[in-house]
């Protein structure tokens, strides 16, 4: 029996479609947002820490069980190396901005990964996890991987944001784990062999906040169910960094009111939201999160994954929001920089050096921010980085619709 559910590629117009829609209505463009007087650089980066498939060993054994790998980027999701992050912060070195900074990567991560061990333990019979500060799940092997991470952290070239505990929605997982039909094959299978999940090949796995029900209907959990997974996630992250996160991003960008206020409540004051918005930043509607600061990104820079990935447009899309006042806010996934399965690293970071290369020979005066120095630049006009501190020139602008409208208040 093959087990293969989603290589029909038909069906991508379609969740592209829906995925279009759900962008559209997730949420009523801001009345008023910030401008900066300066041009401002954010590299925002999901899917740090979290576990795919492990090794040649692992793809294997899932061929040998009915598993067609290979269609897709995403078949070949593993997990950064020591090598992998140590490439990025040295191309990230490279760069310095008009104060004499690095640039910096804001790295999403998911505080803990599935413990296969003990799952399997229990005969599949309930969902356990390792938290990231215990170190990955049995059979993993990458040493020297979380002092890569602290090493860049304390450069000054990381900065560590909540991404949340798992990926996918734990409801979900708990509805096929022992379903007796295709799907609840698919994910024993995978997880007998160690891996989460492969989302391409699984969309009904949801996301860890939107549970992605058998009639292919997306909602939103109770702010009952996510106030418990954001609490936890936040102290695991603790546990990691030995300090809050004060950025967050939800899992697939599916965030709602619950989720928002749930961060807030956590002490987290930037919440960042995923492309095709054009947006500055603001703060929340709700009156419950109203410190909330709404990051909205600004273009995907995905080599490994786009078919037909242009630098030219990634340029163009940067200088439409810079030409506006409004943050340059790259997003990049973590598989761009793997290199264990599929060596994506040594294109991505070629392209990576070449696209800053271009901002800052445009801009002499850019400025490379990490999503608290944002929050530190509206609220002070100013932010604190390892060479001085910084000023930039902050205006509260209306809008009109979709529009940047002409005039503003400072």
């Amino acid at each position: 029996m093959s087990l293969d559910l989603t290589s029909n590629h038909q069906r991508w117009p379609i969740r592209d479609a829906l995925r279009r829609a759900w962008r559209r209505g997730r949420s009523t463009l801001p009345k008023e947002g910030f401008v900066f007087g300066r041009p401002l650089v954010v590299l925002q980066s999901d899917d740090w820490g979290r576990a795919g498939m492990r090794d040649i060993e692992c793809w294997e054994q899932l061929r040998t069980a009915g598993v067609n790998l290979g269609e897709h980027p995403y078949d070949f999701y593993s997990l950064e190396t020591t090598d992998d992050v140590e490439g990025i912060a040295s191309v990230l070195n490279l760069h310095r901005d008009s104060s004499g900074r690095p640039a910096c990567f804001e790295m999403n991560f998911l505080s803990a990964n599935v413990d296969f061990a003990r799952v399997s333990a229990c005969d599949l019979a309930e969902i356990h996890l390792r938290p990231l500060a215990e170190g990955l799940p049995d059979g993993w092997n990458r040493p020297g991987l979380m002092a890569a991470y602290r090493h860049g952290i304390t450069s000054g070239l990381f900065s560590p944001a909540l991404h949340g505990l798992t990926h996918f929605c734990r409801t979900a997982a708990e509805r096929y784990l022992n379903d007796a039909g295709e799907r609840g094959a698919l994910l024993r299978t995978l997880w007998k062999a160690g891996v989460p999940y492969i989302h391409w090949r699984m969309p009904w796995m949801g996301f860890e906040y939107a549970d992605r029900k058998p009639d292919g209907n997306e909602e939103f959990l109770s702010s009952n169910i996510q106030e418990p997974l954001i609490a936890e996630a936040v102290v695991a992250f603790r546990q990691l960094f030995s300090a809050a996160p004060r950025s967050a991003c939800a899992p697939g960008y599916r965030a709602d009111r619950s989720t928002h206020r749930a961060w807030a409540q956590n002490g987290i004051q930037v919440a960042q939201n995923g492309p095709g918005t054009f947006a500055a930043p603001h703060f929340d509607f709700d009156a419950e999160s109203p410190n909330l600061l709404h990051l909205y990104r600004t273009l995907d820079f995905e080599p490994a994954v786009a078919k037909e990935f242009s630098l030219e447009a990634c340029i163009s899309k940067a200088e439409l929001s810079l030409a506006h006042g409004i943050p340059a806010i790259i997003s990049v996934h973590s598989i761009n920089f793997h290199s264990s399965l599929r060596d994506f690293r040594t294109r991505t970071l070629m392209l990576l050096d070449e696209f800053l290369s271009v901002l800052e020979a445009k801009h002499p005066d850019l400025l490379y921010v990490r999503d608290e120095d944002l929050y530190d630049l509206i609220q002070t006009g100013k932010f604190e980085s390892m060479q001085a501190a910084v000023s930039v020139r902050v205006t509260k602008k209306a809008f009109n619709g979709s529009t940047l409208a002409a005039t503003g208040t400072s």
